[in-house]
């Protein structure tokens, strides 16, 4: 009798204070996995919206120079079918004169993935004749 009352093992005390311990611990984890997820989508929304911008840069830089008209502003969707993450992207681009030798373009990429964003990137061209 007297070795049943020094056994070495768990009191169910124990066993349910672990148990806590461990759900608290894995809730913890299913919300930082709802994090991790929605960021990752808004990096892949981002990565893609500067793709469509980098591509849009390429265009106007093929385009003579004369063609590239300082102030104005266009507009247009990016090309069917939408990115691969399914999301519509408007994208919209400005020429700047800055001087005779130098347009600044401005392209800005808005999209909607449940907040409206927009991310802008600018580049200098020179006038290849000035050069």
């Amino acid at each position: 009798m007297k070795n049943s009352l020094n056994s070495k093992g768990f009191t169910l005390i124990e066993v349910l204070v672990a148990l806590v311990i461990l759900a608290v611990s894995l809730l913890a984890l299913a919300g930082l996995m709802t994090t991790t997820t929605k960021n990752n989508a808004s990096g892949g929304h981002l990565t893609e919206a500067a793709t469509f911008a980098q591509d849009k840069l390429e265009e106007l830089r093929a385009m003579p120079w004369n063609s590239l008209i300082p102030g104005s502003v266009n507009t247009d969707l990016v090309p069917n079918p939408p990115g691969s993450t399914g999301i519509q992207y408007t994208r919209t681009y400005r020429v700047n004169q800055l001087n005779p030798s130098l347009k600044e373009l401005e392209i800005t990429i808005n999209w909607n993935d449940a907040i409206n964003r927009s991310i802008t990137f600018f580049s200098v061209l020179s006038n290849p004749e000035n050069t």
